[in-house]
């Protein structure tokens, strides 16, 4: 029976060094690295990162890009403010992405995530004909350097997403499976998410979470086994589909004791599934 190996996410720093030995500490030797701030994508940056995952032989799945500007996570101001959707930050956020490609480049990193935002469900609209149009212009760049480009899922039904994967066409173009946020954003459940999704799901987040209550703001994301993220079935389809990607634990909560405490009982439970 095919085992996965459980990694986690670390978020950039100016010293890397610290998120990169805590880790170990955990007994983890993959992560997810997460950058929201363009100006540490350096040279500089970079041998700092591979020092220490040299030092403390941890793997990088995936870098995972975030960019500037306003950004509020709901359902009506996010619609105007988050990822590549709203043409007003549409030029200048790709310039971030391209730089996090290069960034990527540096630190032996080939799968770039992101939030793409709130993508338009028709597909005669114009915003998403113009969206797939730079989707599409930022995959080739990708692809000329051997890097693919995953969507974060979950500001998105799966059939949009799955669409706008065969719309971009280069075929470096997967998804990062997030499974609380499809229930976040009240889009889908994960075990049917994944059905949808199924070969195109490359890299995953690990994380609980209920439905929304109110139609402004997301649901809650909960400590792993708190949601309703069926994990045992979501493995088993995993193997079913020969999944080649790393089960990679989030927990968005502040960090200290009790996001490692979590993280450190959802690397029990998963790696007991």
């Amino acid at each position: 029976m095919k085992k996965f190996t459980v990694g986690t996410c670390i978020r950039m720093r100016k010293d890397p060094e610290v998120a990169f030995e805590q880790t170990k500490e955990m007994g983890i030797n993959s992560v997810q690295l997460l950058s929201w701030d363009p100006l540490l994508h350096t040279d500089e940056m970079a041998a700092k990162v591979n020092d220490a995952k040299k030092k403390y032989d941890i793997e990088i799945s995936a870098l995972w890009c975030g960019w500037t500007g306003p950004r509020t996570w709901n359902f009506y101001e996010g619609q105007a403010t988050l990822g590549l959707v709203p043409p007003v930050f549409r030029d200048h956020r790709l310039g971030e992405l391209i730089l996090g490609s290069e960034f990527a480049e540096k630190i032996d990193v080939t799968d770039i995530v992101t939030h793409v935002g709130f993508m338009p469900e028709n597909p005669f609209e114009q915003n998403y004909r113009d969206l797939i149009t730079v989707l599409r212009y930022y995959c080739e760049i990708l692809k000329a350097k051997g890097q693919r480009f995953l969507f974060e899922a979950g500001q998105e039904t799966p059939v949009t997403l799955l669409r706008a994967i065969e719309d971009i066409g280069t075929g470096n173009v997967g998804v990062n499976l997030d499974t609380a946020n499809v229930i976040l954003y009240g889009k889908a459940n994960p075990v049917d998410a994944l059905r949808v999704l199924g070969k195109y799901v490359w890299q995953m987040h690990c994380k609980d979470g209920v439905y929304p209550t109110d139609g402004k703001n997301l649901g809650l994301e909960k400590k792993i086994g708190e949601g309703l993220v069926d994990f045992p079935k979501i493995i088993s389809m995993l193997r079913e589909l020969d999944y080649p990607g790393t089960l990679t634990i989030e927990r968005e909560i502040a960090p200290g004791d009790e996001q490692t405490r979590d993280i450190l009982e959802a690397k029990k439970y998963l790696e007991s599934l």
